[in-house]
């Protein structure tokens, strides 16, 4: 059973993973109003990776048999000065998600909740990973600046990222 601290805590997890799809969805429209397809679908891809992290979350209260309530989420911004920007948000978005599962293992080792602390271990290391990615995008974004054929080079790149594995939403 989890402690309704704990409980509540991830409730606001799974709506600011909820957020996170949000906004690289909207990243993904924005990307695609530019006929930036690639930068759209790796978006895309990223919108589809936060839900999977929001199913473990949602699955992983109840399998402790605790009660999920969902609450509203933020509309996300719409508009960026360019590509660069929006990837630069994203970074900084990846960076705060980070924050926010740091907190949360904090939380969960000051409650000593070791299934909580055992279970917040895959997401600690999955913002590794999306962290790197999105500052690897901004690095070439930089490097590109206004050169029109590299960023399509980026775009193009950027288009093969393949969809999340068959059954990454089974719980962790």
């Amino acid at each position: 059973m989890l402690k309704p601290k704990i409980q509540d805590a991830i409730n606001d997890q799974i709506n600011a993973e909820l957020y996170s799809s949000y906004l690289y969805l909207s990243m993904a429209a924005y990307f695609r109003s530019l006929s930036l397809d690639g930068m759209s679908h790796w978006m895309q891809i990223q919108a589809q990776e936060e839900l999977i992290h929001v199913m473990k979350f949602f699955n992983f209260i109840n399998d402790r048999d605790g009660r999920v309530k969902l609450g509203p989420v933020e509309g996300p911004k719409t508009e960026w000065e360019s590509p660069l920007d929006a990837f630069k948000d994203a970074y900084a978005h990846e960076c705060k998600i980070s924050e926010r599962i740091n907190n949360l293992t904090s939380l969960a080792n000051g409650e000593n909740d070791h299934t909580v602390a055992t279970f917040l271990q895959w997401f600690v290391t999955e913002q590794i990973e999306e962290e790197a990615n999105a500052k690897a995008i901004v690095d070439k974004l930089k490097m590109v600046g206004d050169n029109g054929v590299a960023l399509f080079m980026v775009d193009a790149e950027l288009g093969q990222r393949p969809a999340p594995a068959a059954g990454a939403s089974a719980p962790a």
